[in-house]
């Protein structure tokens, strides 16, 4: 039986987790462990980085020890420590990155420093054992990007957004509506209280060739909309959120369609294709089903993790440890790994805002 621990500390959440494979090489999720900040950043509406550092130095210790504890096992009976290594607040990757490095020192285990984004990238095989290749949409707060992955360390970006990440609209429109923190699930919530119908929004690159995402233009059109009607009543709020979400919904059924049209022309050998959905924004029941209902109509079939594996997670980082262990790319300089706050997973792609690579604007 192998066993990874793995600590994850990139943005607001603090978690840990124990996985292992046992004697069969069936992944088993031993512990799952996730301390939420959301309390300490609701009065700032949206994640502040100093609080977030402070409070994983705060509760990562404490997270720890309940991850080995519910998995029933000690530090020397793990085969090695993963940890996210980036993308993400610089302050944060510090705080897990150097427990982890410190961990592993003084204990002899292996260190495996994990991009967050290849944690996504991975669950699906965690979760429903996926076979390579396959199609990863991820939505989260910082990412809007279709992923080709081919295997273990081996991905090409497809699409990216080129300015907001699709989080990032709802936390806005959110904001704008007076909606509290987090912004999309309450923008969700009020969605399901109103007329899609009654404003008209855009449907951004709709009909262009290139796969990216735009969310920018929606956001506008969001604000220019509730100025012209303010004072907004509660039934604004709620019609607004609906046209919002719709605009969503059927932006990404035509920008993902051409990716899965894509997949299908380069891979017809494949049975049973795959187009795997992870991020915060995963969560969303309007996404989820308009996926559903898109995947199909390819020939694919649409894998979304449990929610709780789609956010912010340490599952996800200890078993895309145990992934990287498999496929032998262990790194022998772990200890010297510095946190990196942009880590794209296709490092060969040309940067661009929103592929997590640092660019000219970015």
């Amino acid at each position: 039986m192998m066993r990874i621990l793995g600590i994850e500390t990139s943005c607001d959440e603090t978690a840990a987790a124990v996985v292992a494979l046992d004697d069969a090489g069936a992944p088993q999720i031993l512990s799952n462990v996730v301390f939420s900040q959301i309390e300490e950043h609701t009065a700032f509406g949206g994640v502040v980085p100093e609080i977030a550092a402070r409070a994983h130095v705060e509760a990562l210790d404490g997270i720890i020890e309940a991850a080995l504890s519910e998995a029933g096992v000690e530090l020397s009976q793990v085969d090695g420590i993963a940890a996210t290594a980036g993308p993400g607040l610089i302050g944060g990757l510090i705080v897990g990155l150097m427990t982890a490095k410190a961990m592993a020192a003084a204990s002899g285990k292996p260190l495996l420093p994990v991009n967050h984004l290849e944690g996504h990238a991975l669950t699906a095989r965690l979760t429903d054992d996926v076979a390579f290749p396959y199609l990863l949409l991820l939505v989260s707060g910082g990412h809007t990007q279709v992923i080709l992955v081919r295997g273990v360390g081996d991905y090409q970006r497809w699409a990216s957004t080129i300015d907001d990440a699709l989080g990032e609209a709802f936390d806005k429109t959110a904001k704008l509506l007076g909606l509290p923190y987090p912004g999309g699930p309450n923008v969700e919530r009020q969605a399901a209280l109103g007329d899609a119908k009654r404003f008209a929004f855009p449907r951004p690159l709709r009909g262009e060739d290139r796969l990216d995402f735009s969310f920018s233009g929606l956001k506008t059109a969001v604000r220019q909309t509730a100025s012209a009607i303010a004072p907004l009543s509660d039934t604004d709020i709620a019609d607004i959120c609906a046209g919002f979400q719709r605009a969503i919904t059927e932006t990404l059924a035509e920008r993902v369609g051409r990716s899965l049209e894509k997949f299908r022309t380069l891979y017809p050998q494949v049975e049973r294709p795959a187009l795997v959905v992870a991020g915060g924004v995963a969560a969303n029941k309007a996404i989820r089903a308009t996926l559903d209902e898109l995947c199909p109509r390819h020939e694919m079939r649409l894998v979304a993790p449990p929610i709780a594996l789609c956010t912010d997670n340490a599952a996800m980082i200890a078993w895309a440890g145990i992934e990287r262990m498999r496929a032998g790319l262990e790194s022998a300089d772990a200890q010297s790994f510095a946190p990196r706050s942009r880590w794209p997973l296709d490092e060969d792609a040309a940067p661009i805002i929103g592929s997590g690579k640092r660019g000219a604007k970015a």
